[in-house]
């Protein structure tokens, strides 16, 4: 009897992490519980695990809590102990109240990433419960709501296995590595009723994550059809796709594509299909010769750094449409770049992002409502900051610092900053929003509030003062401070370095300002070189890396961010890299494109300092004639085009 009970012990505790196994995953909350989240996405980054898109899938975080707990064991209890909910038949896995006081004339701005509601709602409450029959069926109920507005966010079926899971119902959408600011799709709208079948168990030695889905949008009265409007509920599809080749290092692809609604037609599966896969035929007349499809896209990568201090650095580059005729080429382009560091001085928690994007984001000239569910965008919170329809390009910054009290519970600061451009017909302010919150555990709940303070874009005050309760069975918030981080980027077993660049570099450009003017070239043309980024060592002979790197080029400033940065050592000092990336031109109005090139290295001429030569190529980065002294517009053509080729010689001090 003792071996029995011992073997049913050893059962019992091995029930959690096969929970899921081979069947359907529960899926964790996104921007409903910002204290458990952050500690799970805490784990993640100690485990090697990129995070690409959300909401995560618990089965996911179950995996990866056994390498994490070698780092901190602490946070992986509580994560742990979190996680229970999910492993029964039925349960209750979340539930939140909220009441709040409110004022100011800009308290009705829309509360960034909360499903779309505004800053001046007295309460808001969600709740999610599950029933799971067995291992490939999975029925939960949730809803969000708030003053205004109930949506029925996490409420879906899910059928499936590991590999193929179908889900049927009110699925969130979050695609970015960014915690703060996805281009595509995010939870700054309400959450739209979808068909999706995506996978967490990652495929071939490649690691592919692919996630596909089919949504219909709220409806709109204000799709063109011909001279006239017709009202209808657009359709929107989305793709996503990403590989991680080595452990801590991911790369992804993203699309969506908005089309059909009321007379307009075209809501069938050949119709979601064409578009997605095929961005050319997205844009072609299917209705009196006109335009009706509505795409976005962008490329994004994730590097995690193992070293004393860990941290994740990663990027997003997007478009809202393509450039040129050519699929490769992103038309309006944005660019944002983040680094998270999940663990500081043992007790503090940073994130530091920043986004800047160019004009006509969120606006089309078919769909007059734009990329939006019930008046709110579906993907980054400044398109909620400005008038209504208004395609104004602007740049925003976020700054979130989390700690771990040393008397119990977790203090979270955060500022968020965003400014639209000038040149359009509106005169817009400096967009501010401060916030700190404090919760901590009390018996079977989770007790807190925060207070947020800022100003609109119009240049209105508003402040918010909020209280919630929030359900914690099995206590997955802890009061306990977490253990030091073990580990040294020292050690014989070094897994990666840090790095920094100066040099020099020589240029020269190619312009061609509109379409009935001639191409020119310039003159070759010195300037300056700095670069910073880091590198993971993924084999005994290769590196895979992310990068920042600034410019003098013909007098202006260029901003390289290297999405792939790849490396091949010799056995011999030298080594050979290829990179691919985006490129910001600093111009009166900021200029995007593609990056890429090469170069050679010798390394440790002195112990810890390398020479290099990079060739690079800036490929068609574009601006849109926007500015009283820009060139003519020539037919459809509205912007102007830059090909840079440079080449740099920079000495290197890796850490």
């Amino acid at each position: 009897m003792k071996r029995v009970g011992s073997a049913f012990c050893l059962l019992m505790l091995e029930l959690p992490a096969t929970a899921f196994g081979g069947g359907v995953t529960p899926y964790l909350p996104l921007n409903l519980e910002p204290e458990i989240e952050s500690q799970i996405e805490r784990v993640l980054i100690l485990a090697d695990k990129p995070v690409m898109t959300r909401p995560i899938a618990a089965a996911t975080v179950l995996d990866a809590l056994s390498a994490a707990r070698k780092i901190d064991p602490v946070l992986c209890e509580r994560v742990q102990r979190y996680l229970d909910r999910y492993t029964h038949t039925a349960g209750i896995t979340h539930g939140s109240v909220e009441g709040a006081v409110s004022s100011g004339k800009g308290a009705n701005t829309v509360d960034p990433n909360r499903y779309g509601m505004q800053e001046n709602s007295h309460w808001d409450a969600s709740a999610q419960v599950y029933w799971q029959p067995n291992a490939y069926m999975l029925v939960d109920a949730g809803a969000v709501a708030y003053e205004g507005r109930t949506n029925f966010s996490g409420s879906m079926v899910s059928l499936g296995f590991d590999f193929a899971q179908l889900d049927i119902g009110f699925r969130p959408h979050w695609f970015s590595p960014m915690t703060d600011s996805s281009m595509l799709m995010s939870t700054e709208a309400p959450t739209m009723p979808s068909v999706t079948l995506s996978n967490y168990r990652p495929l071939t030695r490649f690691g592919l994550h692919y996630e596909l889905f089919g949504a219909r949008m709220s409806e709109s009265h204000r799709i063109v059809l011909g001279d006239g409007l017709t009202s209808g509920h657009p359709s929107l599809g989305g793709f996503h796709l990403d590989a991680e080749p080595a452990s801590g290092w991911s790369i992804g692809v993203n699309r969506l594509f908005q089309y059909g609604g009321g007379a307009l037609g075209g809501n069938s599966v050949s119709r979601l299909f064409s578009g997605l896969f095929s961005p050319s035929a997205g844009n072609q007349a299917s209705v009196a010769n006109q335009q009706v499809g509505n795409q976005e896209a962008s490329i994004t990568s994730s590097l995690l750094f193992p070293g004393r201090v860990p941290f994740a650095i990663y990027f997003e580059y997007a478009g809202e449409d393509t450039s040129r005729g050519k699929p490769y080429l992103l038309g309006n382009s944005a660019l944002s770049v983040g680094i998270h560091f999940p663990r500081l001085w043992q007790h503090f928690d940073l994130t530091l992002e920043s986004s800047e994007w160019q004009n006509l984001w969120y606006v089309h000239s078919v769909y007059l409502d734009g990329m939006t569910n019930y008046g709110r965008v579906t993907g980054n919170w400044f398109g909620d900051q400005r008038v209504f329809g208004d395609g104004i390009g602007g740049r925003s910054q976020m700054v979130s610092l989390g700690w771990e009290a040393p008397f119990g519970g977790q203090f979270l600061l955060r500022y968020r900053g965003l400014q639209n451009q000038t040149y359009g017909q509106y005169s817009y302010q400096h967009f501010r929003d401060v916030s700190l919150g404090y919760s901590r555990p009390w018996q079977s709940l989770i007790v807190g509030g925060q207070l947020d303070a800022g100003r609109d874009v119009f240049g209105a005050n508003f402040t918010r003062l909020s209280g919630f309760i929030r359900y914690n069975e099995g206590g997955g918030l802890a009061s306990s401070v977490g253990a030091a981080l073990s580990g040294s980027d020292d050690s014989p077993d070094k897994q990666g370095e840090v790095f920094v660049d100066v040099g020099a570099n020589a240029s020269r450009q190619s312009i061609n300002l509109t379409a009935n003017v001639p191409r020119t070239t310039g003159p070759i043309k010195p300037g300056y070189h700095f670069a910073a980024g880091a590198r993971r060592f993924v084999s005994d002979h290769s590196d895979l890396g992310a990068r920042l790197e600034v410019d003098d080029i013909q007098s202006h400033n260029l901003l390289g961010v290297r999405l792939l940065d790849y490396r091949y050592r010799f056995h011999r000092p030298l080594a050979l890299s290829i990179f691919i990336g985006a490129a910001r031109y600093n111009l009166p109005t900021p200029a995007y494109g593609l990056y890429y090139g090469a170069g050679l290295q010798w390394r440790n001429v002195l112990p810890g300092w390398d020479v290099g030569v990079d060739l690079r190529y800036a490929d068609t980065v574009a601006r849109d004639h926007l500015l009283p002294g820009d060139p003519p517009n020539v037919g459809a053509r509205t912007d102007s085009f830059y090909n840079i080729l440079s080449t740099t010689l920079s000495i290197s001090r890796h850490f």
